[in-house]
């Protein structure tokens, strides 16, 4: 099946694979940063392929590999009807940490990018809501990031509660099915 997956790929994508491997039956497919929403939205609508469900998007920072570019996205994504996996990498340089939004393609790719870009800085560009989601309004720097300094705490200095992502609408919703007396 890996085999399958890296022919079709490549007959599809060509220059952009920039390499493939298979190290004990995990492919890891690279492609160029240019193309990698062109070959994620293929992954998924490939009949043949079907990898219908993104299991995760993160990154590395190759910085104490002295790794070129410095980051890599990797995106995770599994076929329900063959049961098999692939690793989509593109490497993302540190002087223009942007890679195309997947959203349009996964709907579960919206909260995954978001905590790659809280956590390595790294944006997705057409993404509905670029913002921080784990660390506060007023954290600076990016902690996954092998040159953030492991000794550095930030405190939180106002209230951040993330309510700004629910709308005046669902809010009212959700309090009206909640009888509690901190909901009134």
């Amino acid at each position: 099946m890996a085999e399958f997956v890296s022919e079709n790929l490549r007959r599809n994508f060509g220059d952009a694979i920039e390499r493939v491997s298979d190290d004990r039956g995990d492919l890891t497919v690279w492609v160029t940063r240019s193309r990698v929403h062109d070959l994620l939205a293929h992954c998924k609508r490939d009949p043949e392929l079907d990898f219908c469900f993104c299991m995760d998007v993160t990154a590395v920072d190759y910085l104490s590999l002295g790794g070129v570019p410095r980051f890599a996205v990797v995106y995770h994504l599994y076929s329900l009807k063959t049961g098999k996996r692939v690793r989509v990498k593109a490497g993302v340089p540190e002087d223009d940490p942007v890679v195309d939004t997947a959203v349009d393609v996964w709907r579960s790719t919206d909260w995954f990018e978001r905590e790659v870009y809280d956590m390595f800085g790294i944006r997705f560009e057409g993404h509905p809501n670029m913002k921080r989601i784990l660390c506060h309004r007023d954290f600076q720097g990016h902690p996954l990031r092998k040159d953030y300094p492991a000794d550095l705490r930030w405190k939180l200095l106002r209230p951040d509660d993330l309510l700004d992502e629910i709308s005046g609408e669902e809010m009212q919703r959700i309090r009206s099915r909640v009888s509690h007396p901190i909901s009134e």
